[in-house]
């Protein structure tokens, strides 16, 4: 396995991992600084924000000749409404983004998932003291 590189931002190590070339910080290891447990929600609600899309969308714009501007402007026209959910899974597939990654697109790339993302298992409190065990990844 190829040794990623890192930054160490307030005391937490943020994995910069290549792919396709392409240096990819990790969402998760910054997630992590807000609620370790967590980090897949931490994502979500970043992904929430309009801001966050936006920039997302600007970004695209300019580097992704493949990106899909209608269904951009689907999601930036919902940003903010309660009942808005986005996964960066969802913003791959619907808006061909490449700034973002998934294990998904390691896959359909032939890259070993492994070299940028690490499975691991943690448990999950849930109400009245009881826990089950989900799976995760690390970037």
């Amino acid at each position: 396995m190829k040794k990623n590189k890192q930054l160490e931002v307030k005391n937490i190590q943020v994995r910069i991992s290549d792919f396709n070339k392409t240096d990819y910080i990790s969402l998760t290891d910054i997630a992590r600084y807000k609620d370790s447990q967590r980090t897949d929600y931490i994502i979500q609600n970043w992904l929430r924000n309009r801001n966050n899309i936006e920039f997302l969308g600007i970004w695209e714009k300019l580097n992704n000749p493949d990106f899909k501007h209608i269904e951009f402007y689907g999601y930036e026209r919902k940003t903010g409404l309660n009942s808005f959910i986005l996964t960066s899974k969802q913003w791959i597939e619907k808006t061909k983004a490449v700034g973002l990654i998934s294990k998904a697109d390691c896959k359909v790339s032939g890259e070993i998932v492994s070299n940028h993302f690490v499975d691991v298992n943690k448990m999950v409190k849930l109400g009245f003291g009881a826990e089950t065990n989900i799976e995760d990844s690390l970037i």
